[in-house]
């Protein structure tokens, strides 16, 4: 059978569990070569009763799933499922819920989200200090509801030691290389000392820089073609504008208003890792990227990655953002 290019086509696919091992297996060991995870050793033997390799060499943990040195690790939930939430989390473009995932795929729904934010760990953007260049628009955006609406015990777990001017919002960043790709961080404040380092962390020099006339990007023009668009009179002024980044701070409210209704803070870099993701594989004129593209995208950067449900909930130490 071919490999799946739709959700109906998805659906067949994975529900036969050698197929979900292939599919998985094909694109951890390209070479065909099967290395064990605790001792790299390629002398494994597949047992296809139980679905597990056995490594030659006698140690600790010498029989392993597919699953072991995954975002899946330790997960009893089966592989059909995995790959079904993961087919529609990177495909849906406003994001899914876990409790559509849970009705989809029968499980918990508690369970549906900590599979939802193991499957945003892989779709984190691994850029590995490549620079944005050409034209790039900088840009901030606040996230959150009003404090006005919020219970009282939600307010003070929430809002405490913010700045007046923004206490009921968290404030996100985000830099767009016109025609390529986003980065987004969630910051503190919109402050010059906060904002600039991070434009030259990934913004190569000399580009074409396009900002509102806040002013924390003051003094950036001696290392960037820096031009300002000036809100008060007008968004667009030529090639001055942040419209671009002004339709992905739409698409982002909209999965967060309309899909997941309530997002803690503690966890709002995760639900921008999974928007950029979308966002940075979406189909264009240029570059025809399909439903089983960013699904493929996502399957090959599972490996290497862990999140333990105590890291989600902040009982131990988190992964970073950005």
């Amino acid at each position: 059978m071919t490999e799946p290019k739709s959700l109906q086509e998805a659906i067949v696919f994975f529900s036969n569990p050698d197929n979900c091992i292939d599919y998985l297996a094909l694109r951890r060991w390209p070479d065909g070569r099967v290395a064990c995870p605790s001792c790299g050793s390629d002398k494994v033997k597949f047992n296809p009763n139980r679905r597990l390799w056995q490594c030659s060499s006698h140690h600790a943990k010498r029989q392993f799933s597919i699953k072991v040195g995954t975002i899946m690790e330790d997960s009893a939930i089966t592989l059909d499922k995995w790959l079904m939430a993961m087919w529609m989390v990177t495909n849906c473009k406003n994001g899914v819920s876990s409790y559509e995932i849970a009705r989809d795929v029968k499980v918990t729904q508690k369970s549906a989200w900590f599979m939802l934010h193991r499957i945003r760990l892989a779709m984190q953007d691994e850029h590995f200090g490549s620079k944005l260049g050409g034209e790039v628009e900088a840009d901030e955006t606040f996230i959150g509801g009003k404090a006005r609406n919020m219970h009282k015990s939600v307010y003070e777990r929430r809002i405490t030691g913010m700045g007046q001017s923004f206490r009921d919002k968290t404030i996100v960043m985000g830099i767009l290389e016109r025609g390529g790709r986003i980065r987004t961080q969630v910051i503190a404040d919109r402050q010059k000392e906060t904002l600039q380092p991070i434009v030259r962390k990934h913004v190569a020099t000399g580009a074409a820089l396009f900002t509102d006339e806040m002013g924390g990007y003051k003094g950036l023009s001696e290392e960037y073609a820096h031009e300002i668009i000036d809100h008060a009179q007008t968004y667009v002024n030529g090639r001055v504008h942040t419209n671009g980044l002004e339709n992905f701070w739409s698409l982002l409210k909209r999965g967060l208003k309309g899909t997941y209704v309530a997002v803690e803070p503690f966890h709002l870099f995760r639900y921008l890792d999974e928007q950029v993701f979308r966002f940075n594989n979406r189909a264009t004129k240029e570059n025809k990227v399909t439903d089983s593209d960013r699904f493929d995208m996502a399957v090959r950067n599972i490996l290497g990655k862990r999140l333990t449900f105590a890291a989600l909930t902040g009982k131990v130490g988190t992964t970073e953002a950005f």
